[in-house]
């Protein structure tokens, strides 16, 4: 099966079949998705015009966690003899559902942090146990439930798992692909007896999935908490902060946690909302027409200039670590964290590029009048995540040049 196979092909392959090339696609499929919780986050995250609010520091600790997710799920590939594909991942906005089709009720798109956009941002990282019954027939009506079907499949062929991961981990170096962080956080699947604990390989690619899981959902159902890794809010009580304006804390009493009973569950200290730069939602095109209209009523303008040198050189930094994130796991192992270090620096970078660069310009308020005409099978997101009444801002791309 193709590592590029659909998380609905995943699901509707029987049970019984679903064997170590099923499950190796599936993790492929679950890279994809975990790389494309990144862009949603940062381009939130970047719109803040004051970058040292409670806010800030909320939504970066779920991007730095969702790159810990992107690492076990591309150690764990590579420790059952498979290659993650990273270079080329380009995760499409805006459109319905994360990559593959899971959620595929979710609005996802490129926007600024505003309270409808968090709201999203909870609906993705939300427990099965909190799901409205509208969504819970959907093929991966959340992430848990992915995850749930790898970590089923993995139990079903332990004895073939345990076997393949450990002729990967005995050969030779740059044989397989690398593993990479196990000194910064990252789960690495290693030789029971080299584990400080002696877990059997098998409980450690289970272990893996469980932080992910417990890191995003919570612990269990009925809780939003990450009990066995970090001992921190989760991913969606997180958000769930922004959102209600408040610390997540549990009420006094015996009060069940529900959809109906979750806003008694919010109501800590207090978060100030953040002031937001009101970034245009970022069209599928990557803002061609809005380029192409700028260039033929205003020329040559040293603004457009500007603009459209800042904007490629956030696509080209960010198509950068997108490379390096490959040699990371496919590279010569000895150049491994080189790499690595590559990356992170890119990263503080992108940052950079984002907030004193391309948001420092508005986009003609002559163009922002024409994008219903422009855009119109986008002009729903462009006005539901923009404030198409005030001054308007472009913001990053995320293109990635080699897709």
């Amino acid at each position: 099966m193709s590592t590029l196979q659909t998380l609905k092909d995943h699901a509707s392959h029987p049970v019984e079949a679903r064997d170590l090339d099923w499950i190796k696609s599936a993790l492929q499929s679950a890279i994809e998705l975990e790389h494309s919780t990144l862009p949603l986050y940062l381009a939130a995250m970047f719109s803040l015009e004051v970058q040292n609010y409670t806010t800030y520091n909320l939504i970066r600790s779920v991007v730095m966690e969702e790159m810990v997710h992107m690492a076990v799920a591309c150690n764990t590939l590579a420790a059952l003899g498979g290659k993650p594909s990273i270079s080329k991942l380009n995760p499409k906005f805006p459109g319905k559902g994360l990559p593959g089709g899971a959620e595929p009720d979710l609005e996802v798109a490129l926007a600024r942090l505003s309270v409808l956009q968090v709201k999203n941002f909870m609906r993705l990282e939300m427990p099965t146990f909190l799901l409205p019954p509208e969504f819970q027939n959907e093929t991966y009506p959340t992430i848990g439930v992915l995850y749930s079907n790898i970590k089923k499949a993995i139990q079903k062929n332990a004895d073939e798992i345990r076997s393949t991961v450990r002729k990967v981990l005995s050969s030779a170096p740059d044989l397989y692909s690398n593993q990479v962080g196990d000194n910064i956080g990252f789960t690495t699947i290693q030789l029971k007896e080299n584990h400080p604990n002696h877990t059997d390989e098998v409980d450690q690619i289970i272990d893996g999935i469980n932080e992910i899981v417990e890191q995003g959902e919570g612990a269990h159902s009925g809780d939003l908490w990450t009990h066995t890794f970090e001992d921190e809010e989760s991913h969606y009580a997180r958000f769930g902060e922004i959102y209600y304006g408040a610390r997540f804390q549990d009420p006094k009493g015996e009060l069940k946690l529900t959809r109906e009973t979750e806003p008694q569950f919010f109501k800590g200290h207090k978060i100030s909302w953040p002031q937001v730069t009101n970034v245009l939602t970022i069209p599928s095109d990557g803002y061609k027409a809005i380029l192409d209209v700028y260039q033929s009523r205003h020329g040559d303008h040293d603004d457009l200039n500007a603009i459209k040198e800042a904007l490629d050189g956030f696509d080209v930094l960010y198509t950068g670590i997108m490379n390096d994130l490959e040699a990371m796991w496919n590279g010569p192992a000895a150049e491994s964290w080189p790499n690595f270090g590559k990356a992170v620096g890119a990263m503080t970078e992108m940052r950079v590029k984002s907030c004193f660069y391309i948001m420092r310009y508005e986009i003609p308020k002559d163009i922002v009048a024409d994008l219903k005409s422009l855009y119109p099978d986008e002009y729903h997101y462009m006005s539901t995540y923009t404030d198409l009444s005030a001054p308007v801002f472009f913001g990053p791309r995320f293109i990635n040049q080699n897709a």
